[in-house]
């Protein structure tokens, strides 16, 4: 199975783009809590009898190890899976392939934070990349134009959350290095939906969107059901299965179906298109982080 964990990553990666595009976008009448509540308590209640056995392991978690995990959850699970899905809504007001690929800055934000809670020292170099990246983002988002500060503005809302999303998704990748010292993927991976579907029912009971579940009609549903089957749960062993047998830097190259996915499926489903100024926003971003993870790659063959 080591010869095809290439293709995992790529599957993987294209079923997310598949998820931003076509299923998450659809269920934009429901409150975003009650979205998130209903996708990762699914998960976890289908997981749970598979790990069961494993749970055991625990107790040899220490107070360290517990605080990794929730934040794992809380930033991961629930706060940059709620910033990407009411991004992923304004799909009447924005392109939703550049939502998509605003994710793409994760690495720079995840290395970012590494550096500054675990005082990693960084190359020069990487600055000048990470800001590239940037000014790409930017024009892919706004081209040539100025962005509207307004709030009313519906495209520079779903950046915003966009770019809440994938600060949430570094800070969870930095926070997983820690849990993975004492639990493994498979199982870290069980408990941050576990912990997401806690914290979520806690927020929806609060926000009083848990009442609204009534309000999901029969196809709504079945996206959910999808969501769970397909991106959720699987996509997710997918891309951590691959991700264990391949290069970083391989990797990287593997993810870009996500976005490739995400910009293929805009014009064929919503008949949108990235123009000129877009295009060039794209390849500076996608050149600028595989130069980024390039030297992600060269520090940790230095540290091993």
């Amino acid at each position: 199975m080591s010869r095809f964990a290439v293709l995992f990553i790529i599957f993987a990666a294209a079923l997310w783009g598949v998820d931003g595009i076509v299923l998450r976008p659809s269920l934009y009448t429901l409150p975003v809590p009650l979205v998130v509540l209903l996708e990762s308590s699914i998960v976890a209640v289908l997981l749970t009898p598979f790990f069961l056995k494993e749970l055991k392991t625990l107790k040899r978690l220490q107070d360290k190890d517990w605080l990794a995990l929730i934040a794992v959850a809380v930033f991961g699970g629930a706060v940059g899976t709620m910033a990407i899905t009411k991004a992923l809504f304004y799909v009447n007001y924005v392109n939703l392939s550049v939502v998509v690929l605003i994710q793409k800055l994760q690495p720079v934000f995840a290395i970012s934070l590494a550096a500054l809670l675990l005082k990693e020292r960084l190359p020069r170099i990487f600055y000048l990349w990470a800001g590239l990246a940037m000014l790409g983002a930017y024009l892919m988002t706004f081209g040539f134009d100025s962005p509207n500060l307004s709030m009313g503005d519906k495209r520079t809302m779903a950046v915003l959350f966009a770019l809440i999303a994938t600060i949430s998704f570094a800070s969870s990748t930095v926070f997983s290095k820690r849990a993975l010292r004492h639990v493994n993927y498979k199982l870290s991976t069980y408990l941050r939906f576990l912990f997401t579907a806690i914290i979520m029912l806690i927020v929806s009971l609060y926000t009083g969107d848990v009442v609204k579940v009534g309000e999901v009609n029969s196809s709504q549903w079945i996206i959910f059901v999808l969501i769970v089957f397909a991106t959720g749960g699987p996509g997710i062993f997918m891309y951590n299965f691959g991700l264990n047998r391949v290069r970083a830097s391989v990797a990287t190259i593997c993810e870009l179906a996500f976005p490739l996915t995400a910009v293929v499926l805009e014009y064929f489903v919503h008949g949108k298109v990235l123009n000129a100024s877009q295009w060039v926003g794209v390849a500076i971003l996608i050149y600028s982080i595989i130069q980024v993870s390039k030297i992600h790659l060269k520090t940790r063959i230095k540290k091993g």
